[in-house]
Parts: C-alpha cells; structure tokens; sequence
C-alpha cells in the first residue's frame, strides 16, 4: 500500500461528521436536497455581517499597496495590535501585538501549539464530549491524549483531573463554549480550575499550559457573558477562529494568544512564530488579516441563533427527548432515546433527518444535532423526530 498504516487506520475511522454530511450528500442526489434535513455539520448559514461586506469592497476599490504579499509569520502588526486591544479591554489585562500570532483558523492555531509545546510521549488532556479532530492534532505532533470524562452536566470532574495529571503531563485542553454540548464553562469552575494546575505545577516542578479553544465564544445566550481563563492562569492560551463569530469558516483566519504574564511568553510566541511556517501554514490569509483587523467587535446576530435554538428544543422536549439547554454555540447534544446511539441515528436517517452520534464525540448515549441551518430545515426535521421517538416508546 502506497499510504502509511496509520493514515490508512485514520481513513477507516474516519469522522462521523464528515461522514453523515457525505451521506446527507448523497440522500440529496437521491431524494432531492429540498426533502433532505441535514443537521449533520457546523457549517453557518448566515452570511457575514454588513461590515465584511464594507471592509471588502474598501479593499477591492482601493487596494493598498502589496496587500498580496508575504508578510511577517505572525501577522501583520496592525491586525496583531488590533486583536490586542480588543483582548485588553475584554480581560483587563494588559496585550500586545507581541502576544498574537495570526493563524488559518482555530484548528491552525491549535497544531502550532501542539507543534510548539509537546515532546514525543507528552500527554494532552480533553473532557469528553470532544471535538473529534484534537485526537488527531495532539497525535500530529507526538503526544499522547487523555480523554477525561465529565459529569451529568457535561462539567470537567475536577478530582478526576488532579488525578490523571501526572509528570508527562503538558496541557489541559478545553472547549468552552463547548462542541458539542453547547456548554459555557462557569468562572468560578475557570477559578478552580486554574487553582487545580497552580498547585500540581508545584507539586511535579513543571508547567502545564492550559488551553482554550474557543471560537464560539462570542456566541453565548440568555445574555451571558462567556467567562475568560485569563484572570485564573498565567500559563494559558487561546486558539480561536472567525469562522462562526464572523460565518467565515471557508477563509481560514483565526489567531492564537497566549497570556501577557506567561512566565514565558517571549519563547513560546517565537516558537509558534517558527511552527506557524514549518507546518507549511507560512502565514494566514492576507487579504482576511487587512479585513479582520476592522471587525474585532463586530459579530453575526447571535439573537438568531438563539430563537432556532428555542424553537428546536421546545419542540423536542416536548416529544420527550432530554438535553441541557445549550448556553452556546450552534448545537445541542441531546441523551439518544436508545442506549445505542449509532442505531438511533440510523432510524434518523429513514426519515431523512442527519445528526451525528455522540460516540464521535467520545459519548455514547447522545447524539448531536447543528442548528446553524434554515429555518425550513429546522421545520422539515420536526417530522422524522417525531416518528422515532414514536416509534421507540411503541417499541
């Protein structure tokens, strides 16, 4: 075989995301895509804000000299700085350019951590729920995953955690708001938390990073606000994206920061600088840097993904299903009505509705449906949940 074993192993696996969105795919060649409900993948469908749209022709009408060009690894300066301020006044703290490191996306941003920080052998924890590509971007690099699990309200098990940190231990990653159960992880969890690594840095002599991944954070309801690590520990950073907060996932621009009072700030922002090249990114898309730059504050009306998130749960509830309310994000991650979750979702599938199991995400037991869709596919969906709750309880 001309492939590795490995990538081999990782074709067969697969992701059961990619892999209901490719039979929604093909359930629409076959039925039409207008009968076809597919609530598989977070891919929005809300344009972009007016704002894009102004900044965008700006620069197509008056494009600035060598807009196209190659620019420093981390970023331009001016959208850096911009970043910057915008971390400042949400924190409190004190950033600058010298922090941010502009990357393609969070899940770019994610691998130049993981690039920069781990030895072969290091272990990386994530709670389960989790989104299923950091197993793949913690192996990319050498390391080695801990899958944790959560409690009833989908909440790291603090005690658990202090327990499985041991000496190989080199991060803790988290996703708060959270893929895929839309949960916002409180402050004061945050607080004990940062408590928690302060005291097990002490005890093994060594620092643990923690990390947020964080590119629905500006999607939060009920007016939330979605607490920050910043204030609870100095060795953290940020990986994060524009492609929800702005609906510009195809355009690949995000950034990572890493805290002003790390105690070693300066090496790790050179060493991201280095990985962000070597890992053939070389630097994020100019042409979205010039245009970000402008939009820190800007985001799409998360009002809207609100009401479809109402509308969805007050329907399914009230055919019995059973959920947290998601707080974030675009999804919800309700408990399947069957104990296998991958049957439920096949039963799904005969009415022509798409979710994807929980087991992709290290939970069996739950599936998880993405509202970021029209509304009429929303509506669509209602019949087919209908029908297998129906027939479930029947049965």
């Amino acid at each position: 075989m001309s492939i590795s074993s490995k990538v081999q192993q990782g074709m067969v696996q697969g992701s059961w995301i990619r892999k209901m969105f490719e039979e929604g795919a093909a359930l629409k060649r076959q039925f039409g895509e207008q009968n076809v409900f597919d609530l598989s993948i977070g891919n929005p469908i809300m344009e972009p804000p007016p704002r894009f749209r102004e900044e965008l022709r700006k620069l197509a009408e008056h494009p600035l000299p060598g807009m196209h060009r190659y620019m420093e690894n981390a970023g331009y300066v001016e959208t850096r700085a911009a970043v910057a301020t915008q971390l400042s006044l949400e924190s409190g703290l004190k950033f600058t350019a010298n922090e941010i490191v502009m990357t393609c996306g969070a899940a770019g941003a994610l691998n130049v951590v993981l690039k920069t920080i781990l030895n072969p052998g290091d272990e990386v924890i994530i709670f389960a729920p989790y989104f299923p590509e950091y197993i793949n971007y913690i192996e990319n690099h050498a390391g080695t995953v801990r899958i944790l699990p959560t409690n009833e309200q989908f909440a790291p098990r603090l005690g658990v955690l202090e327990e499985a940190i041991n000496a190989r231990t080199k991060a803790v990653l988290i996703n708060s708001p959270n893929n895929p159960s839309g949960v916002v992880y409180s402050d004061d969890l945050l607080r004990s938390l940062g408590k928690l690594l302060e005291k097990k840095c002490a005890e093994l002599g060594t620092a643990i990073f923690l990390i947020n991944d964080e590119p629905y954070r500006k999607i939060v309801y009920d007016g939330r606000q979605c607490p920050l690590i910043w204030s609870h520990y100095q060795w953290s950073m940020v990986v994060t994206s524009h492609s929800k907060d702005l609906a510009l996932p195809g355009e690949r621009i995000g950034y990572l920061a890493v805290h002003p009072e790390c105690p070693q700030r300066s090496d790790l922002i050179s060493g991201c600088i280095y990985c962000n090249r070597i890992l053939g990114y070389v630097n994020a898309p100019a042409l979205m840097q010039h245009i970000v730059r402008h939009l820190q504050a800007v985001t799409v009306p998360v009002s809207e993904y609100q009401r479809k998130r109402d509308f969805l749960y007050t329907h399914l509830t009230g055919m019995g299903y059973s959920m947290r309310k998601p707080e974030g994000t675009f999804y919800m991650f309700p408990a399947s009505p069957v104990a296998d979750d991958i049957a439920f979702i096949r039963e799904l599938q005969q009415w022509r509705v798409l979710a994807v199991p929980g087991s992709g995400f290290g939970s069996p037991g739950y599936f998880r449906i993405s509202y970021c869709v029209d509304d009429r596919t929303l509506e669509g969906s209602l019949a087919g949940f209908r029908k297998v709750a129906e027939k479930l309880k029947s049965g």
